[in-house]
């Protein structure tokens, strides 16, 4: 299996690997908080527990100098007759720091892990009514397969959407969509400092 022990820190915000149940609780607070679907502890060990190398956190530092997880993608990559497919369970980032390249960068690490571990597809649902996340999957290649009716407990219909990826070939496409993404996250960072400087 594949270990990984990783602490990026971008723009200030810091990605590190779950490590144990001392990051349970936040990842609850968080899926709890941002998604319709109301997970069961046993739900959340199941996945952390057997597969703790594909959930990523994102934390960001307060005013009080805490740090807070502000973000997180739950994952696992499994054999299906005879083909090692990867899921993504959850990927949430809270309200307050949306729109800003993390939930991207999340997807895109936990999708570089997955074909790492021999993924040949990835596979996950999302709300109907989810636009944001249904934009930012399509732009890194799934194709919407099935509407599901009903999916939710809250009634809620769901699409599901599948990555198809290609050997050797989807690893170094992935880092290409993280470059671009990084650098358009760099642009934009750099467009709002300029916006605040005034010329006299």
């Amino acid at each position: 299996s594949i270990h990984y022990r990783l602490s990026v820190c971008i723009m200030d915000i810091v990605y590190v690997d779950y490590e144990d149940e001392r990051h349970l609780t936040d990842i609850q607070v968080l899926v709890s908080r941002d998604l319709s679907e109301p997970y069961s502890i046993f739900t959340y060990r199941y996945f952390l527990h057997n597969w703790p190398e594909l959930c990523i956190c994102a934390f960001a530092k307060t005013e009080g100098g805490e740090m807070e997880m502000i973000g997180t993608i739950v994952s696992k990559a499994e054999m299906e007759n005879g083909v090692m497919k990867g899921y993504i369970a959850m990927l949430t980032v809270s309200q307050s720091y949306r729109k800003q390249g993390i939930g991207r960068k999340l997807a895109v690490m936990g999708l570089e892990r997955m074909v790492k571990a021999g993924c040949s597809e990835i596979v996950l649902e999302t709300e109907l009514t989810n636009t944001g996340a249904i934009f930012l999957y399509e732009k890194l290649g799934f194709i919407k397969e099935d509407r599901l009716a009903r999916y939710y407990l809250n009634g809620g219909d769901a699409f599901r959407l599948r990555l198809m990826l290609e050997e050797e070939s989807d690893e170094g496409a992935l880092e290409d969509v993280a470059k671009k993404e990084a650098q358009q996250m760099d642009t934009e960072t750099l467009s709002e400092k300029m916006s605040t400087v005034s010329v006299n």
